[in-house]
């Protein structure tokens, strides 16, 4: 009898698939199996395809060649939903890739990144439906691919990894959701008010994505005698991560983990 291949494994396999429903459906049945699945933590995995798998569309541009997207016509507003659905599509990529890359972590890094996993999985369902209310599908607009390019220049660090993908790109998005509703909530038309709701659901579960982020950093950086801040900032040079500018959500970084401390060094940064 063969033995069924681990979760970790299994990650990998779902971060290979190109077909975005078929990587959706793959993660959620990661998620419902994982209680009984077998969970190899010290195994050292090799990857069968490029990463990450994903379709041949959309196309990707360099970040600042990518057009802005105002909500205020049908089209812009198609737009604006494709790029946030982008983003949601790397995220599940982004999770997968923690799970099978990083070997002899604590069975709960797994745990929490496939949770994250998932959910992004059904943030990603969420905006591709209402974007195919709107007459549009994945891939039917430009796209960069900034968050991928993260998490290649981390690939040998988890601690960089933790640092500047969820605590730094992520959170991101805890500081610009609530402008993009502002935005929405102007336009006021049926498809954006539903794109309104469909970011309450995504900015609930970030906060808790990026309390994940901080949480293992803050492990890591226990763990090997670093100080936090001070790390943090060796490791945004080295990785020429993006600079943050406010202004920030500081009530949900808060609630994401982020100490005073790291908020008067975000503000003064």
């Amino acid at each position: 009898m063969t033995a069924s291949p681990d979760i970790r494994q299994r990650a990998l396999a779902a971060l290979c698939e190109s077909e975005p429903g078929a990587k959706v459906n793959q993660v959620h049945a990661l998620w419902r199996d994982l209680p009984g699945a077998p969970l190899d933590s010290q195994a050292t995995l090799v990857p069968a395809a490029p990463l990450p798998g994903r379709p041949a569309r959309p196309p990707l541009l360099p970040p600042m060649q990518v057009p802005t997207r105002s909500p205020f016509t049908a089209e812009g507003l198609a737009a604006l939903l494709h790029a946030i659905t982008h983003i949601e599509f790397n995220a599940i990529n982004l999770a997968l890739d923690a799970v099978w890359r990083f070997a002899g972590m604590p069975d709960g890094f797994y745990r929490d990144w496939l949770r994250v996993a998932d959910e992004e999985a059904t943030h990603f369902g969420l905006l591709h439906t209402h974007l195919q209310s709107l007459g549009h599908g994945y891939g039917d607009f430009d796209a960069h691919d900034g968050l991928w390019s993260m998490c290649v220049k981390t690939q040998d660090d988890i601690t960089a990894r933790m640092a500047l993908v969820p605590r730094t790109l992520e959170a991101r998005g805890l500081d610009a959701t609530p402008q993009i509703q502002a935005k929405l909530r102007k336009a006021g038309t049926p498809g954006a008010l539903k794109a309104v709701d469909i970011l309450d659901i995504i900015l609930r579960d970030e906060i808790g994505h990026v309390a994940i982020g901080n949480r293992w950093y803050a492990h890591l950086c226990q763990q090997r005698g670093l100080d936090p801040i001070a790390h943090y900032r060796v490791l945004v040079r080295q990785h020429e991560a993006p600079r943050l500018r406010p202004p920030f959500n500081e009530a949900a970084r808060r609630q994401a983990g982020f100490s005073a401390e790291e908020l008067d060094y975000l503000l003064g940064a």
